[in-house]
């Protein structure tokens, strides 16, 4: 197994942690976890994104090899995206994530910046 060090800035895990900490590349994983979804389905299921945002975001998981895309030749046609198999091993740690943050977002007051920033 190959080394690396998040650290250094031109790290691979860097790059990939990147990736998959994107807060929609989380939500369209974990979305996908209950299985292949057309993209209307999809966009419907995710409140707040964009057509435009989901786009980019799936092109982005296509392109690493987290999603792909299939053409339908039902009626009527469309494009449904599942999660690859290397996908699939990133469902368990983004489901424990989006777990972890929908038990603490009262406590961390949703993310609003209460000035902590300053202190250090």
């Amino acid at each position: 197994m190959a080394r690396y060090d998040v650290f250094l800035a031109d790290c691979p895990a860097r790059t990939t942690l990147g990736l998959v900490a994107d807060t929609w590349s989380v939500v369209v994983v974990f979305g996908l976890g209950r299985g292949p979804q057309r993209y209307s389905d999809l966009r419907d299921r995710i409140g707040g994104i964009s057509n435009k945002m989901l786009t980019q975001t799936l092109r982005r998981l296509e392109r690493n090899k987290l999603v792909e895309r299939r053409t339908l030749r039902t009626a009527p046609a469309g494009v449904e995206y599942r999660l690859t198999v290397l996908g699939e091993s990133l469902l368990e740690p983004v489901s424990v994530l989006a777990r972890w943050a929908e038990e603490h977002a009262d406590a961390l007051g949703g993310g609003a910046d209460d000035g902590d920033a300053e202190r250090w």
